[in-house]
């Protein structure tokens, strides 16, 4: 919900004796272009007895026109108004194709309408000349020109508050290099009818209100809130029809510009405008807006005192639920978008990109020093929805709460947008050292190629007169992934794989060869981690029953606040683990009736199932994770 706010606004002129008043005319009532919702607006004139009839001038704005019948010795002017505060983007707004670019010419039958603001240049010198020979009028997109003339006339005249009546001349102001927001505006009315662009003069209230949070990349505004008359221009485009240009500022016109009178002359956008007998007058006036309504909003949630009510309340919800045994979760998804380039494809529709991928790991380590000792960093398949052909990625963070570290070693995860030189040959070495270290047999481990056969016949189906490299095939991730399979070698392998698996009722890690034919192992086609693109089809069949059973853990079961189970010490020298069940040292007078039953169906299992494969991936060495039995057996591998 957006902000609400009052605008109030008193005028007072106080005579030295009874004067006689000419109709006035007032324009503070908000114009009919009005882009900011004017909820409720009020208009009260001092002293009571007097005529008061609204009309529109010939422009379009309200008027008030005042009659005084009788002589007067205050005549005074209060404004009050509801404004609510929606964003809006000045950029919003179409353009006809002929006016998209700098310079262009108006259609006759609207340049006749446009006669009045179309007017040669008035009360100009050398040192206007000087500033408008400057002007880039090279093409270029009309919103470009207009966003550079207005900031070159902001750059060009140093901002003051005048209180003296009427306004500079374009080349006073030049000359004195200052001015205040009228003069400015009516320094940029001239430059824009100069260049043939039919330009107006806009007399408004400008509200600005102090921003949530102090911006990134530039100015972060007023530190109070506050309202003031303000002036600034409005140029006249086909199909966008008239947009303000705040030459004070060098911004477009928002929401905080609320015009009350917009016209060919400064003169006829005057706030009050009349005669008296000559008395005279002690003028004063007063403006101040204030917030109405404030609702919390992502950069400016509750204040302190509220979120204790909220937290007091949420407190006694979570004793009722735990009086009546319910117990709840909660998840969240925060979206983050990259300030820097937040129109690229990645942060709007695509699914991955390059720069995400990097502001992603650099967040997650950053969440990792705050959050964790010795966290575990996991880089794993995300969502993948309808219509992308590949899976997102997911980088994911775990950490014990006791604070004993998962990962001793920060300093060896990989970052991925740093450069990596590892090949299959670091693969294949550090595969050997794993299965050393889990006392496993090294020539368990084996090669992960890519499928000649779906390559070769993919080369088969390529025209004659292309070339398997330079393939030009219509599907771009096809074409990479053909090109990268033939520039590596079909003969060289992807990566290396591990038969792994925890046997729980021995408490030691197993592997076994894999039978395959031609015992060699060729990876399903794609580009997805070669865990993912096991043949496990192309294993020998076994009976659903004769699966070694897991059995999970009743989440119920587990006390939140139990300590956490300490890492299981593995004995230096342990007895070389196959997929044979055959283990002397295993007590059977002391396991429990459900071990027994673990054993019984393990020792129908001839062969390892899960595998632990290893690959280097963009120079860095990739390690996919077997799926587990329990988080003990996950932590110690």
């Amino acid at each position: 919900m957006p902000v609400t706010v009052i605008l109030n606004h008193t005028t007072n002129y106080q005579y030295t004796r009874p004067a006689s008043l000419s109709p006035q005319t007032i324009r503070l009532r908000p114009a009919p272009h009005c882009r900011t919702p004017i909820l409720s607006y009020g208009l009260k004139i001092s002293p009571s007895e007097h005529f008061l009839n609204w009309m529109q001038d010939p422009q379009g704005n309200f008027l008030a026109r005042v009659v005084f019948p009788e002589k007067v010795t205050e005549f005074k002017i209060e404004v009050s108004l509801v404004a609510e505060m929606i964003t809006v983007n000045p950029f919003d707004f179409f353009l006809e194709e002929s006016a998209e670019t700098f310079p262009f010419a108006y259609a006759p039958d609207l340049r006749d309408e446009l006669d009045p603001y179309l007017e040669k240049p008035v009360d100009i010198g050398p040192k206007w000349q000087k500033l408008f020979d400057s002007i880039d009028r090279s093409e270029k997109h009309i919103v470009d020109f207009l966003v550079g003339l207005n900031q070159q006339v902001q750059n060009a005249v140093e901002y003051t508050v005048r209180l003296e009546p009427g306004i500079q001349t374009p080349e006073h102001t030049l000359d004195i290099a200052s001015g205040s927001c009228r003069d400015s505006a009516w320094l940029l009315i001239n430059l824009l009818r100069g260049l043939g662009l039919a330009a107006r003069f806009a007399s408004g209230y400008l509200i600005q209100l102090t921003a949530d949070q102090k911006s990134i990349d530039g100015p972060s505004g007023t530190d109070k809130d506050f309202t003031d008359l303000h002036a600034w221009a409005e140029v006249f485009l086909p199909g966008a029809g008239w947009v303000g240009l705040d030459p004070t500022s060098g911004l477009l016109a928002g929401e905080g510009h609320l015009p009350l009178a917009c016209s060919p002359n400064p003169s006829s956008a005057a706030p009050i405008t009349g005669m008296t007998d000559g008395a005279e007058s002690k003028f004063a006036f007063s403006m101040s807006v204030e917030r109405l309504k404030d609702p919390p909003r992502a950069t400016k949630p509750y204040t302190e005192p509220i979120w204790e009510e909220i937290l007091d309340a949420g407190y006694k919800i979570d004793e009722v639920l735990t009086s009546n045994g319910l117990k709840l979760t909660m998840g969240g998804e925060p979206t983050f978008i990259s300030c820097d380039r937040p129109d690229a494809p990645e942060w709007n529709g695509a699914a991955v990109g390059e720069e995400k991928q990097r502001l992603s790991e650099t967040l997650l380590r950053r969440l990792q020093d705050q959050f964790s000792t010795g966290g575990l960093l996991h880089y794993g398949q995300g969502k993948w929805y309808p219509g992308e052909s590949l899976p997102r990625w997911a980088f994911t963070c775990y950490w014990r709460r006791d604070g004993k570290p998962l990962w001793t070693h920060q300093e060896r995860f990989a970052k991925l947008s740093e450069p990596g030189d590892y090949s299959t040959k670091e693969a294949q070495a550090f595969g050997k050292l794993l299965a050393k270290k889990l006392s496993i047999e090294d020539d368990y481990l084996m090669a992960a190629y890519e499928d000649v056969g779906y390559y070769l016949w993919k080369e088969q189906k390529l025209p004659i007169d292309v070339d398997v490299i330079d393939n030009r095939l219509s599907n771009p991730e096809e074409r990479a992934r053909i090109t990268q399979a033939f520039q590596r070698g079909l003969d060289q392998p992807k990566g290396w794989t591990l038969p792994l698996k925890y046997q729980q009722w021995q408490g030691k890690w197993i592997s076994a060869k894999w039978p395959l034919r031609d015992n060699r192992l060729f990876l399903l086609p794609g580009d997805s981690p070669i865990g993912l693109r096991l043949p496990l089809d192309s294993l020998p069949h076994s009976e659903e029953d004769d699966a070694e059973p897991v059995h999970q853990a009743d989440p119920f079961s587990i006390d939140p606040f139990a300590p956490l189970p300490t890492r299981r010490p593995r004995k230096k020298q342990r007895e070389v683990a196959s997929s044979s069940p055959d283990d002397t040292a295993f007590d059977e007078t002391n396991q429990s009736n459900q071990q027994k039953l673990d054993r019984n169906a393990s020792e129908k299992i001839s062969l390892v199932r899960t595998a632990l494969c290893v690959e280097p991936r963009d120079g860095h060495l990739r390690v996919f994770m077997p799926p587990l039995p329990s988080f003990e057996a996950y932590m110690e591998l």
